[in-house]
């Protein structure tokens, strides 16, 4: 299903599952009074770009587009650089921005096509973003990269844990925490994720969204009641723990809860997405886990004509429905080869 857009000088697509992918978009809304936000998950980021990719007509041109926090996997990348390279031969500027692993060979092919790249490993995309563009943005704006790099456990980076000390820990964290939160709990509600694009972009504080805090109350407490439900349905096999959920939960949550209380090394939580009958993947990784965890679920989920990846600790996934059981005895047999 494609996100209606208005079609205007400025357009961000980002990540629509965290704080980092939200604040990333709302720091370029902020820095190039972008009039369209394309919020998206993985599942639908190409039916997204194609309609970024249709010609430009005279009065609904598209002159630059930023794309954030969307990692690539190796059975979308091919179709990604085409279609980057549609929208660059239609005269829009592309601005692909992103902390995931990228193949070099797909980082040097889209900028010969034109595409200005921005990208690292070692810090996360609105830190990436508000450091690219800091000139443009206010100084308050550090406050939402810091914000991105905290729940996306990168705050330790350089540029990121300087970044986060100028902010007092506490209030951070609590404002963090709540905008996630909020995140998570409106997954289903792009009016909403637009909502607080918009409030981050006018440079207000999560608290200050109208009606954030009453929903961060209500989604706590189904974090409370869902614990004990998550803990009575773990499977625990030889390095992997893994829980089925239908709960109306982030995956986050889930799959660190499962990491926390199983005493694996790994673990993992899958959902059903009915509308195309593959299942939604989110795994973990302590800091024992020896493996890359985003290479290896990247080759595995390639191999079984699914797509994945991430980052060595924390990555996901997009399984056909038929393919769950052997995607789990692939990870656990890939975990143990490397940990042995």
């Amino acid at each position: 299903m494609y996100v209606q857009i208005r079609m205007s000088q400025t357009v961000c697509i980002s990540h629509k599952e965290d704080v980092d992918g939200i604040s990333s978009a709302a720091l370029v809304k902020a820095a190039f009074k972008a009039k369209s936000v394309v919020l998206v998950d993985y599942s639908n980021i190409i039916s997204n770009l194609e309609k970024l990719a249709l010609p430009n007509t005279t009065d609904q041109r598209i002159g630059r587009i930023f794309v954030c926090d969307l990692g690539l996997s190796k059975k979308n990348e091919q179709k990604f650089i085409d279609i980057i390279g549609t929208i660059i031969s239609n005269g829009s500027k592309v601005t692909y921005i992103d902390h995931h692993e990228l193949r070099a060979e797909t980082a040097i092919t889209l900028k010969k096509m034109g595409a200005v790249l921005v990208h690292s490993v070692d810090e996360c995309t609105s830190v990436q973003v508000y450091t690219k563009f800091k000139k443009k943005l206010k100084t308050q704006a550090a406050f939402f990269a810091a914000a991105g790099a905290l729940t996306d456990y990168m705050e330790n980076k350089p540029v990121a844990s300087s970044i986060v000390s100028r902010f007092d820990k506490q209030f951070l964290m609590l404002e963090a925490t709540a905008l996630s939160y909020m995140i998570s709990a409106n997954q289903n509600n792009i009016e909403f994720l637009s909502k607080i694009v918009d409030s981050l972009a006018d440079m207000k504080y999560p608290h200050e969204i109208e009606g954030g805090f009453s929903i961060v109350e209500k989604y706590a407490q189904k974090v409370s009641n869902a614990i004990k439900k998550i803990e009575e349905s773990i499977v625990k096999i030889d390095n992997l723990a893994y829980v089925q959920s239908n709960l109306d939960l982030s995956a986050s949550i889930i799959v660190n809860s499962v990491l926390g209380i199983s005493e694996r090394t790994v673990a993992m939580v899958y959902k059903l997405k009915d509308d195309i009958n593959c299942y939604i993947i989110s795994i973990r990784g302590s800091k024992d886990c020896k493996v890359h965890l985003g290479r290896l679920v990247n080759d595995i989920a390639s191999e079984i004509g699914g797509s994945g990846g991430g980052h060595d600790k924390a990555c996901g996934a997009v399984i056909p429905k038929e393919k769950i059981e052997e995607f789990i005895r692939l990870l656990n047999k890939g975990i143990a080869a490397i940990d042995k």
